[in-house]
């Protein structure tokens, strides 16, 4: 147990106007430093926030994610307070950003000015009259062209009609015949001749245009170059210190992690290119390695840096969400959030090497998690074709990257020369209830064909906190929201109406309830998805546009609890062998 001097308002009184702000708590020091990407807050956090918090807005206009860093010094204990994103907007009294790029006659915003210089002339060559009135006359003589000459093959095809059906009389004299032939000649004759000068025209209406789109062309390649340098610029600026007073720009730590922990984004670019140029090739590779934009600005990185630069032993932290949520992501104000795996988990790996994170070992609890994990796995039904299961939350569906044990490696082990294991369907590693799992390849095909065909039937439960009652929602409706993994940060998925897959749910409110050892209040409902999308539950629940409501327990798109409240109540399907309707219910 640590034993510092927790710094109040009384020993300095001029940190008002510093980075280094008191903390005023009686609670100890954590051990380790907690992992920031799974945690729970601790006391001096928590008592950091509720300060950082009563001199925020409390209704802000936007909304934003901020972090409190616990640091000690000299022996004296305080804070140093963050918030993500470059524009500096909230006073001085929070940490800067690790580089600084947004001065008016700095080289990121001159040459950025000069992106946008090239951006407008793209945008004022496409709506100039020129470029629209060839454009115009281009699509106009296409139109005429198409139009006039099927006119014409009709015309040739009706003559023919009328010349076959002439032959099939009785008597055509020489002279007729040979004005027929004329005539077939002339036609075909002619409409070679309208192709011919129709293509003429549209050769000459195409130069024009091609003269803009290759202006158009050079500005957008002059634009990629100079979007490509001075983003690697940018990259290059970002210096970051680790725990070992180590430096690394961004451009390496990226590099680094992706080439130690995805092989596969270089195997990746070099399959892309596998047929084109080497220059390509290093192009491909070169980009899978880039980090992603914003990599650098967020909390974590800036609370770090300042606290390396200037001598601070971070102790612990926190980020949470402030104001209302973006349109995309899911964010609850107030609630604390864990640091997002695309832009920080690179980086922060790289600036805590030297310091002691409390990471979770699942190597050394395996064998009782996974003994306790199995006895927890009941078998509802069981026969030499299928079996149904029940679930707990906490086990995975199918083996992860890590040692966990799953439904797949227990029935493995269940079925181990007996037959095989088809996992036929999922539920979230958070989520309990019934699954259907198949023991062959024939069966395995029959019940995925049952999911895409939609004659499976599934009702799954959750319970959500009372103040979803404030809201006054439909007692029953639907909510269609599009759905698409969050690039910077998986496994998250966020709602996207530009590229998401559709993703439809019912859901039927029925009633108060109480839960837990506790036996808190709760609202139940009962959720049916029409379709099978990657949290399509959770989002559709948590998300403003859904109900606006995260389930009790959902550590990624709510609060934490003991558990997830989500659970697969209902599963009912066609055996594949004996064709029987056959019909599961298991309680929450």
């Amino acid at each position: 147990m640590f034993t510092r001097k927790l710094v109040n308002s009384s020993t300095i009184p001029y940190l008002c106007t510093m980075k280094f702000h008191p903390v005023v708590s009686e609670h100890s020091l954590p051990v380790r430093f907690n992992n920031p990407f799974d945690y729970e807050p601790d006391a001096l956090c928590r008592a950091a926030v509720k300060q950082l918090q009563a001199n925020l807005p409390i209704t802000p206009i936007e909304g934003k994610m901020y972090g409190v860093l616990i640091v000690e010094r000299n022996g004296e204990i305080g804070y140093l307070q963050a918030y993500s994103g470059q524009i500096a907007d909230e006073g001085e009294d929070f940490v800067p950003a690790v580089f600084d790029y947004l001065q008016s006659d700095g080289y990121f915003k001159i040459h950025e000015a000069e992106i946008t210089q090239l951006n407008q002339q793209i945008t004022q060559l496409k709506a100039s009259t020129a470029y629209q009135q060839a454009s115009n006359s281009l699509k106009m003589i296409q139109q005429k062209a198409e139009k006039d000459i099927e006119e014409a093959r009709k015309v040739m095809q009706g003559a023919k009609f009328l010349r076959d059906k002439r032959r099939k009389e009785a008597f055509i004299s020489e002279a007729e015949r040979n004005e027929m032939t004329r005539q077939s000649q002339f036609l075909k004759a002619e409409l070679q001749r309208k192709k011919k000068a129709y293509a003429e025209q549209i050769t000459a209406a195409q130069t024009i245009v091609n003269g803009y789109q290759k202006q158009i062309t050079a500005w957008k390649r002059e634009r990629k170059m100079k979007s490509d340098h001075l983003q690697h610029w940018l990259f290059s600026q970002f210096s970051l210190l680790n725990a070992r007073r180590e430096r690394k720009n961004l451009l390496d730590i990226f590099r680094d992690y992706y080439l130690k922990n995805s092989p596969a984004r270089t195997k990746a670019a070099h399959i892309t290119s596998v047929n084109t140029a080497e220059r390509t090739t290093k192009e491909n590779l070169a980009a899978s390695l880039l980090p992603p934009s914003g990599a650098g600005e967020c909390c974590e990185p800036k609370l770090l840096q300042y606290a390396f630069l200037h001598g601070y032993k971070p102790i612990s932290m926190a980020m949470f969400w402030w104001g209302p949520p973006p349109k995309t992501e899911i964010r609850q104000h107030g609630n604390y959030y864990p640091a997002c795996n695309g832009k920080c988990k690179p980086i922060l790996e790289w600036m805590l090497d030297g310091i002691d994170v409390d990471y979770k070992d699942c190597n050394r609890t395996d064998y009782e998690t996974e003994l306790a994990l199995s006895e927890r796995l009941k078998i509802r039904y069981e026969d030499d074709y299928l079996a149904v299961v029940v679930k707990p939350s906490g086990l995975l569906s199918v083996p992860g990257k890590g040692c966990q044990p799953s439904v797949y490696s227990i029935l493995k082990e269940r079925w181990k020369g007996k037959s095989d294991v088809f996992m036929v369907h999922r539920l979230d590693m958070d989520t309990s209830g019934l699954l259907v799992v198949a023991r062959n390849t024939e069966v395995y095909k029959a019940l995925q064909a049952q999911f895409i065909g939609r004659s499976v039937k599934k009702k799954y439960v959750a319970l959500l906190p009372l103040s979803v009652l404030e809201k006054q929602l439909p007692a029953e409706g639907r909510i269609e929201l599009p759905l698409s993994p969050d690039p910077d940060d998986r496994p998250r998925q966020r709602v996207d109406r530009t590229n998401g897959k559709p993703a439809t749910t019912e859901y039927r409110f029925i009633g108060k309830t109480t839960y837990g050892k506790e036996a808190l209040e709760a609202v139940k409902i009962e959720l049916y998805p029409l379709t099978g999308r990657t949290h399509q539950l959770r989002i559709h629940c948590a998300h403003p546009d859904g109900l606006g409501s995260p389930i009790i327990g959902d550590n990624l798109y709510g609060q934490r609890a003991e558990r997830l409240w989500l659970h697969a109540e209902h599963l009912e399907f066609t055996h594949p062998i004996t064709q029987k309707r056959m019909s599961f219910d298991t309680p929450l």
